[in-house]
């Protein structure tokens, strides 16, 4: 009888603890509300710059805007890692996360909130471009349920950027070293399929661009709302969905245990 009540009991308490720490992070956005809005707006303004701007992609055939759109989608959710760490380094540099650990609560609430916090950022983000990408003529082209599955592959992505963005937060320790890893996730994400098609570069550079997970996605997600470059022949391009799946999946399974169990060492 006590295993039985204890269970559901221990589980109200972990939803609710996860809960307060997700109402803190959302309670930062109203009083740093220029922070949320740099973030909303700064891949509304690359997805400008490089539509209006830098001009058609090199080897899109079709309209551009809709090539660019879907690859601006999984760019914004591969550089919401940035955020992640940045705001995990503050809390480790302030001694916020050894106050909570130090308080009657579900250790685990903290990451939980964190994580929830930043997925409903992700979606706020995904809102605001697909708007932008509409206004400048980008449409869906397979139906309601080929769109959101591609929002759920897109969002899927920014799952396996989060944890893996709270493990290195945890390794680098400080908001400093958050500029190292920029220098890192912007070459990334400029090698891939975003802004040209594989077939377009070299042939090294482009087996390479084929095998970016943020390429796997923004492939599926174009294949998903009927947008071209999407299949293109190669292997990669032909099973992108899978792909799409496959490489978040393997990122979270080897960054979410490696985050919980640093996680659980910190005050230790």
């Amino acid at each position: 009888m006590s295993t039985t009540t204890a269970g559901p009991g221990r589980i109200g308490w972990a939803l609710a603890d996860s809960w307060t720490m997700t109402r803190r992070e959302l309670a930062h956005w109203a009083r740093q509300p220029v922070q949320v809005v740099v973030g909303l707006v700064f891949p509304v303004m690359l997805l400008l710059m490089f539509n209006y701007l830098v001009g058609g992609g090199q080897g899109v055939e079709g309209d551009n805007t809709e090539f660019l759109v879907p690859g601006m989608l999984a760019l914004t959710m591969a550089f919401g890692l940035e955020g992640t760490m940045l705001a995990v380094t503050q809390d480790l540099n302030k001694g916020v996360v050894d106050r909570f650990r130090s308080m009657p609560m579900v250790s685990g609430a903290v990451l939980v909130g964190r994580s929830a916090a930043d997925m409903l950022q992700s979606v706020a983000a995904l809102a605001v471009m697909t708007g932008v990408g509409y206004a400048l003529g980008w449409r869906w082209h397979n139906g309601t349920a080929a769109a959101l599955g591609a929002l759920g592959l897109l969002l899927l992505l920014r799952f396996a950027m989060l944890w893996t963005g709270i493990q290195l937060a945890m390794v680098a320790g400080r908001p400093e070293m958050v500029q190292a890893v920029q220098i890192l996730v912007w070459p990334v994400g400029f090698l891939s399929n975003v802004f040209a098609t594989p077939e377009s570069m070299p042939g090294p550079l482009g087996a390479a661009v084929e095998w970016n997970p943020m390429s796997a996605t923004a492939t599926a997600v174009r294949d998903l709302f009927g947008n071209p470059g999407g299949s293109s022949g190669s292997w990669a391009a032909e099973h992108a969905e899978l792909l799409a799946v496959l490489w978040p999946v393997a990122l979270i399974a080897v960054f979410f245990p490696l985050a919980v169990r640093r996680f659980a060492r910190l005050s230790r």
